[in-house]
């Protein structure tokens, strides 16, 4: 083994060995053009976004080619559905070929790019509604607000194409199970196929509302639409949505992160049994996103809104195993006092850095979801900015910023070139922007919505009332942590392009970073990998939960159906 094999490639303590490890050049292909593809939405939906947070503080007024709300629509569907999905489904992708022998079946990699060119097709063809003012209903696509048919049937080929992605999984899952016999699997694959089947189960209730409901009622084959049904189907769908941004975060802290630090996975079990709850209990739970509205009886919603909390408990037990791991991590490498271990850990490395504050962030986003989902306090915030603060602290912070800390050393690894020092020192710049402008925009955005801003809203001083002038400061502020955001943006672009192109190239780039477990912990029951039976346990909560209140939804006299809408 060359010395140069073991040559460092991280800073300031971190511990990242180059590697001869090489993806398939088809593998290393298919995942970039996921990377590729949701960078794109991400610059589109930021630029949507910097324009938005100008309009909102009365910065700047449109041009007649643009409405507030078109730009609205367009910064949550690209972000919130087209960005993450591309990148997740890419970063699950890579990390099931690393810990599956090294290499994607040739007929999982058929269904994926199956996948790709459907969810490709599919965002294209609902962007172009959005751009020609067609689809102006929000990222939640709220009827009775009505889009262009061809908005819908995007969706649905978005959605169909990430269960194409899904199958991929599976099959190179079950193939390596089948030539494994009697071994435990590995967690970064285990962790992946959790992810997606929490995704297939959520994805069911949004398609079932997009193909029975928005498209026929879109092409005008139904007069009228349930809009309560429609509502119900969407959170069914739109909560667990949450968790599918949030776990390939946490595989990251938990996988991939204790190798960077020279530590190792806390265990082995913990992590499997945090993501089976996930599915369990993220999913019958979406009614505490509509505690405000009517046609749902008050017991159903009290109902789910217990199940919300007992999702507390596997977040906790995350923070638990990750603080655990990192204090581990710092007194093997001889840290005294009860906080010396913090020293240790390489806050001058990126790869660590960006994942790390991600995770403080999560305690007050964590900590506002719990007020959300509370039945008296979401009197409080309901329909205020408090809820769209919430929402970026949750995915913009804690997603998207680990996903850029993913990116600095995962591009380098698929393009065999060099995390440089100067695109390291980069990364901490544009990480710590992006903190910078989230606190002023986010942090910002609970406080004014305890005031009474609206949110879903464009700017107005609704004549000049007292109340709404005292929010315009606030509102200042927020403009000014769009803008912060969005440079922040421009950097990690900038630094994205130059890892995949500029970077120097090198034939032993750093290795993929997969944490070793403890050996001191025990193999994981084989019982959390009996996927038939948590499913099961999945689908009966579901319908404890769902069943008769879409049943009593179902019998909505027709009379109240509403006809489309269009306000634009």
């Amino acid at each position: 083994m060359s010395a140069a094999k073991h040559k460092n490639a991280g800073f300031d303590g971190a511990v990242i060995p180059a590697s001869s490890f090489a993806f398939d050049v088809k593998d290393a292909n298919l995942i970039l053009a996921h990377l590729i593809f949701s960078f794109i939405a991400l610059f589109l939906g930021a630029l949507a976004g910097l324009l938005q947070a100008l309009v909102r503080a009365g910065y700047i007024v449109l041009p007649p080619m643009l409405d507030y709300y078109q730009l609205l629509t367009a910064h949550g569907v690209l972000l919130a559905l087209v960005f993450t999905t591309f990148f997740i489904i890419g970063f699950l992708y890579s990390g099931v070929v690393k810990t599956l022998d090294g290499k994607m079946l040739a007929s999982a990699r058929s269904w994926a790019w199956w996948g790709f060119y459907l969810m490709l097709a599919g965002t294209i063809m609902a962007a172009i509604t959005i751009l020609t003012n067609d689809a102006s209903v929000l990222y939640t696509f709220y009827a009775p607000l009505q889009a262009s048919p061809w908005f819908y049937i995007g969706l649905v080929l978005v959605i169909v194409g990430s269960w194409f992605s899904s199958i991929a999984i599976f099959i190179n899952y079950a193939y390596w199970r089948r030539t494994h016999k009697g071994e435990v699997s590995p967690l970064f694959a285990y962790m992946a196929v959790a992810t997606m089947i929490l995704w297939i189960i959520a994805t069911i209730g949004v398609a079932v509302e997009v193909i029975f409901q928005l498209v026929p009622w879109s092409l005008g084959w139904t007069p009228r639409i349930n809009v309560a049904l429609s509502r119900a189907l969407f959170w069914y769908f739109g909560h667990p949505l949450v968790y599918f941004w949030l776990l390939p975060a946490y595989i990251y802290w938990y996988v991939n992160v204790p190798r960077i630090i020279k530590g190792k996975v806390f265990s082995n079990t913990l992590p499997r049994l945090t993501f089976i709850l996930f599915i369990l209990y993220s999913v019958p739970v979406g009614f505490h996103h509509q505690l405000n509205e009517p046609g749902i009886s008050n017991f159903w919603k009290f109902l789910q809104v217990v199940l919300t909390m007992i999702v507390v408990f596997p977040s906790l037990m995350t923070a638990f195993a990750i603080i655990g791991t990192f204090e581990l991590a710092g007194r093997s490498q001889g840290a005294k006092g009860r906080f010396g271990w913090i020293r240790k850990l390489p806050w001058g490395d990126v790869r660590f850095l960006a994942p790390v504050l991600s995770m403080l962030m999560f305690i007050p986003a964590g900590a506002g979801g719990i007020v959300n989902a509370s039945y008296q306090m979401n009197q409080v915030v309901h329909n205020t900015l408090w809820v769209t603060g919430h929402f970026h602290l949750t995915l913009a912070t804690s997603v998207v910023l680990t996903f850029f800390g993913i990116s600095y050393w995962l591009i380098p690894v698929l393009t065999r070139r060099t995390l440089t020092p100067g695109a390291n020192k980069l990364g901490i710049v544009q990480s710590v922007l992006w903190i910078a402008g989230m606190l002023l925009l986010g942090i910002t955005m609970h406080i004014v919505g305890l005031m009474g801003e609206p949110r879903r809203s464009s700017f107005s001083t609704y004549n000049d009332h007292a109340t709404a002038l005292s929010w315009l400061p606030y509102m200042y502020v927020i403009g000014i942590g769009g803008v912060l955001l969005f440079i922040s943006v421009m950097l990690f672009l900038f630094a994205a392009v130059y890892l995949m192109y500029y970077a120097p190239r090198t034939d032993q780039p750093a290795e993929y970073p997969i944490g070793e477990v403890d050996e001191s912990t025990q193999h994981p029951p084989l019982i959390l990998e009996r996927w038939s039976l948590w499913i099961a346990v999945t689908v009966v909560l579901v319908l404890v939960a769902y069943a008769v209140p879409i049943w009593h939804l179902m019998q909505t006299p027709l009379a109240t159906w509403s006809p489309p809408v269009r306000t634009w």
